[in-house]
């Protein structure tokens, strides 16, 4: 119970690993207000939760500024404060090879959201979090915020920038005990690995091909990345056990980005 009396707001909390990150907090005894652009999921999500006033979803367009201040605001009405805000909400985009064809309107879209979102997230858990002098701000990065090659060029430039966002707002935030990270993990089989195939495209052989390429490409061995995992590792920046851990970018990757096995020394 880390978060006990804690009050967290998530983002794109309706399925994935925001929907992992939402059930994990309140296991360890947080409040959580949780919002997406998905209320059919976001419904299911509170069914699961069967009525418990400690959770409450929102409709949020992260895009939109007006809708993540009304998040925050309507977060510290129903539960009194916000100690936790996580910017959990992404696209990947399509992929595209050739950058000479890609699309500058699934560029900007990718970019509204993944970084556009995250900084609105930013700024108005900080107005809430300041005159607290206390607060912990989380966001979702990827092993292509660190490194090309492992996704669409808008993608990849999202998340170099939330990394880049968490490392300067940390470098403010500080001085009133607020505490800003992100976690990137490696591939991860959700909805969204997937949201490039049309709907009938996303069948069981192609999850079983994702896992296959996925494992093919990883360091560590006999692990399967799961939601959780990202999810647990979310919940320790979240939580006092991290309360000297600002401006870090926490990899849940197997050792992904830190090695490199091309010359096959210990393959």
């Amino acid at each position: 119970m880390v978060l006990q009396g804690k009050v967290a707001l998530v983002t794109g909390g309706a399925s994935g690993i925001g929907e992992s990150i939402v059930r994990l907090f309140h296991k360890h005894g947080a409040k959580v207000c949780f919002v997406d652009v998905q209320d059919n999921l976001g419904q299911r999500v509170l069914d699961y939760f069967a009525g418990d006033p400690n959770i409450h979803y929102l409709y949020c367009d992260v895009t939109s500024e007006e809708d993540v201040s009304r998040a925050v605001n309507l977060t510290v009405e129903r539960f009194g404060t916000l100690d936790i805000m996580v910017n959990n909400a992404g696209l990947s985009g399509p992929p595209c090879p050739d950058i000479r064809h890609s699309d500058m309107l699934d560029f900007e879209k990718v970019f509204d959201v993944n970084v556009k979102g995250v900084f609105l997230g930013m700024k108005h858990a900080s107005r809430i979090m300041i005159p607290l002098k206390k607060g912990s701000i989380v966001s979702l990065c990827s092993v292509s915020g660190t490194t090309g090659g492992l996704g669409p060029h808008a993608y990849t430039g999202s998340k170099h920038a939330v990394l880049g966002l968490t490392r300067s707002v940390a470098a403010e935030l500080g001085k009133h005990g607020i505490r800003v990270n992100c976690v990137s993990p490696y591939a991860v089989l959700t909805e969204l690995a997937l949201a490039h195939l049309p709907e009938d495209e996303r069948t069981e052989d192609a999850r079983a091909g994702f896992r296959t390429f996925t494992k093919s490409h990883a360091n560590l061995q006999g692990v399967e990345l799961m939601p959780d995992d990202v999810a647990n590792a979310v919940l320790f920046l979240a939580s006092d056990e991290a309360r000297y851990v600002s401006g870090d970018n926490l990899m849940v990757d197997g050792g992904f980005t830190c090695t490199n096995h091309s010359l096959k020394v210990f393959r």
